[in-house]
C-alpha cells in the first residue's frame, strides 16, 4: 500500500480534510519513482504536472542560448514544484526539472488539479497559500539578488537552507546565486580564512 502520510501532513498544515476528502485527493495522484539525472519536465514541452517530493531531491533550472544553467529552485522532501507560470496558464514549459538523486514523487496532472478544485473548494485555499508563500519567497530572493553582494547572498543561502547546502553541488549553488563556480570557491576560501 502506498504511503500518503507525507503529502497529507503537508496539506493538513493549511486545511483540514475528512477521511473521505483525503481519499478522494489521493486517488488523483500518480506515484513515480525516478532515478538521478531523470528529467521530469523539459523546456518546450507541455507543462501539465505539479510535483510533490516524497523523498530524494529535484532541481528546477533554465538555460540561456549558450547552454549556461540558472538554478531556479531546489526541492526536497515535503516540497512542491512545477513551472508554475506555465502550469497555470497551460503553456509550454520554460524550465527543466531534474532529479538530483534517486527520488520518489507524487504528480498531480493539470486536469486532476482542476477537478480537485471543482470537487473541493478547500483546495483553492490550500494552493492559494502555497502560491502566496512561493511568491513572497521569490520576491525576497529578487530583492537580495538586486541589492546584496554575492558573498552576503551566499551566507544568507547557507543560513536559510543549511540542509540544502550539504546535498547539492557547489556548481548548482553558484548557478542559483547567479555567480560562477570559481567565484563561489573564492568566497568559500575567504570564509575559511575569516575574511568577509
Amino acid at each position: 500500500m502506498m504511503d500518503f502520510d507525507t503529502i497529507l501532513h503537508n496539506i493538513h498544515r493549511h486545511i483540514e480534510l475528512t477521511q473521505a476528502e483525503s481519499h478522494q485527493f489521493c486517488n488523483l495522484l500518480n506515484y513515480k519513482k525516478i532515478t538521478r539525472k531523470t528529467l521530469i519536465q523539459e523546456a518546450g514541452s507541455p507543462c501539465r504536472i505539479l510535483n510533490f517530493v516524497i523523498s530524494g531531491g529535484l532541481r528546477s533550472y533554465c538555460q540561456n542560448p549558450n547552454g549556461k544553467e540558472a538554478t531556479i529552485m531546489f526541492c526536497f522532501k515535503d516540497w512542491w514544484v512545477t513551472d508554475m507560470y506555465c502550469f497555470i496558464n497551460r503553456q509550454t514549459a520554460m524550465m527543466e526539472i531534474e532529479a538530483m538523486e534517486d527520488s520518489e514523487i507524487f504528480q498531480l496532472s493539470r486536469d486532476n488539479f482542476d477537478r480537485l478544485l471543482e470537487m473541493n473548494p478547500k483546495f483553492e485555499r490550500f494552493f492559494r497559500i502555497l502560491m502566496q508563500n512561493a511568491y513572497s519567497r521569490e520576491q525576497l530572493r529578487i530583492i537580495e539578488n538586486l541589492t546584496l553582494p554575492a558573498e552576503e547572498r551566499y551566507f544568507n543561502f547557507i543560513e536559510k537552507y543549511p540542509f540544502i547546502a550539504n546535498q547539492v553541488t557547489q556548481k548548482q549553488i553558484a548557478s542559483y546565486l547567479g555567480i560562477t563556480p570559481e567565484f563561489l570557491s573564492v568566497i568559500r576560501k575567504n570564509k575559511g580564512r575569516g575574511i568577509s
